[in-house]
């Protein structure tokens, strides 16, 4: 499925689910909009931390729609679904935005990792939450992000499994797409991360491990929703977590090597 019927049919309220696997090839983002005088201190944060918010694209205040990353995206309705937060506090998920638009609101698109999860297909790697048809595990972790003045929090990242063959051919690959989080943050036991179960995942789905596998970490997007909670911005929007805006950019655009 192509990006843009991909976001025709979420503007349309027809797809709602996560976006890993799908338009491979093109890169995907995680969102997050916020109100103007927020937005200038959420920049520096992602500024900060390059490898858990890589920045995509930055609209003008009030800017709904986000050509700098495909034909007729409109952020307002283009993701299968958002999540609002209210002083922190996560108070409602829709699939449209538009009532809640403000004409000061900023719109961040970062990098995801979904993105690279066609080039390690391509390479022959099997993806367990695509193989699961689910959506990718994330967890919270204990490693600190560089706060701004008002932004702050842990990490999250995204887990993988692989044989450690496979899980070193998955590091060279993915080394090449900074702008998708790049290589890896962590590998092997996750309680050296403040992971205590890794089958209860805190966002997405849990994903078996198989005899011989090592779980393997990325930075993840949903990173900026714990920053948001510490922040307590009076409005904030996000994507769900797995549920990315998919673009027409090509990973190969953003590679690096």
């Amino acid at each position: 499925m192509q990006a843009r019927e991909l976001r025709m049919l979420a503007r349309d309220g027809k797809f709602i689910g996560p976006t890993s696997g799908f338009a491979p090839g093109l890169a995907q983002g995680n969102v997050v909009i916020l109100p103007k005088t927020w937005a200038d201190d959420f920049l520096v944060y992602c500024q900060k931390n390059p490898v858990a918010c890589p920045l995509l694209s930055v609209s003008a205040p009030g800017e709904p729609l986000i050509d700098l990353l495909g034909e007729n995206i409109d952020i307002r309705s283009d993701v299968p679904e958002y999540h609002i937060f209210r002083n922190g506090e996560l108070a409602e998920k829709t699939h449209d935005i538009k009532d809640l638009w403000l004409g000061d609101m900023v719109t961040f698109v970062l990098g995801c990792s979904f993105s690279f999860e066609d080039a390690l297909i391509r390479a022959g790697l099997s993806l367990r939450n695509i193989d699961c048809q689910s959506n990718v595990s994330m967890y919270r972790t204990n490693l600190p992000t560089v706060p701004s003045q008002y932004f702050n929090g842990n990490m999250v990242v995204s887990m993988r499994p692989f044989k450690p063959a496979d899980a070193i051919r998955a590091i060279q690959i993915t080394s090449r797409f900074p702008k998708s989080h790049g290589a890896p943050v962590h590998f092997g036991n996750p309680a050296d991360i403040g992971i205590e179960d890794l089958s209860n995942p805190d966002f997405g789905d849990a994903v078996p491990i198989k005899d011989g596998e090592i779980p393997v970490f990325w930075a993840c997007g949903v990173t900026p929703q714990l920053a948001i909670a510490n922040a307590k911005p009076p409005i904030a929007i996000t994507h769900a977590p797995g549920k990315m805006l998919v673009t027409d950019v090509s990973n190969e655009q953003l590679s690096v090597l």
